[in-house]
């Protein structure tokens, strides 16, 4: 059996040990109609029922693996396992609960990762599946032998994403055309000086305080008549330091007359 590297094991037993072997060729997408983590697709298929697919895809791209990729699951009716021995691999990707929703930006980079890996490592075609047995991709209400009743999953928004996105983006990734996405290095933080300190403060007190210049009143605690001198006018924040200066010599004076 194979896991890819991406995804967290979450591994169903016995379904994983007891159920017989395929060879993957066909990626099949589907819609849980529930607005699901991986792990907790991978619960309801360990604890409420007894079908199951390869994979499960949260909003926030987390992804589960709960079967190896050469064993059978059984989301794909007549696709889980044909008469030759080959078959689908499936992911079943949190929704809305009714289907309606598109896939987000973190389920497409995941589905296009996966749908990469899964033709590099299974030889799986880069194209949709034609037929219900013709290998290659596809989604779950492509051909009507992969579902036992009839379905629309994974829903109108999503098989159009899955046409004009993500196999576009499983073929361009897979192909060099377009390269996967890197983290960007991370930098090391630098400390600020005291020169930067003192800057990030004096602009705190500009927006706060206002930066219009006008003329300081003759009582102002550092006033200079000098119209030459910048002391000679206020600002936001020369008004802050008057008040300041004057609160502390009032402080002071109190302070003296009760010693």
């Amino acid at each position: 059996m194979a896991w890819y590297p991406r995804a967290t094991k979450y591994e169903l037993q016995p379904e994983s040990d007891s159920q017989p072997a395929i060879k993957p060729t066909q990626f099949i997408v589907h819609s849980i109609i529930a607005p699901w983590t991986a792990k907790r697709v991978y619960e309801y298929w360990r604890d409420s029922t007894n079908l199951e697919s390869h994979f499960g895809l949260g909003y926030e791209g987390d992804l589960g693996q709960f079967i190896g990729t050469e064993t059978r699951a059984d989301a794909n009716a007549g696709a889980n396992r044909r008469a030759d021995g080959t078959g689908a691999v499936s992911i079943e990707t949190a929704s809305n609960l009714q289907g309606s929703d598109p896939w987000t930006d973190a389920q497409v980079e995941e589905l296009i990762r996966l749908g990469v890996w899964l033709h590099q490592h299974h030889g799986i075609p880069l194209r949709i599946c034609r037929t219900h047995t013709d290998p290659g991709m596809g989604w779950h209400s492509l051909h009507p032998q992969w579902s036992t009743s009839g379905t629309a999953c994974p829903g109108k928004a999503r098989i159009k994403q899955f046409r004009e996105v993500v196999f576009p983006g499983i073929v361009a990734r897979a192909t060099g055309k377009t390269p996967a996405p890197t983290s960007p290095p991370k930098e090391d933080d630098m400390p600020l000086s005291d020169a930067d300190i003192r800057k990030v403060a004096d602009a705190v007190v500009d927006r706060l305080l206002g930066k219009d210049v006008f003329d300081a009143p003759a009582d102002a605690s550092d006033y200079d008549p000098d119209p030459k001198s910048a002391r000679h006018y206020w600002t936001g924040r020369s008004v802050f330091a008057d008040l300041v200066t004057r609160v502390r010599r009032i402080d002071a004076t109190l302070t003296k007359k009760e010693s």
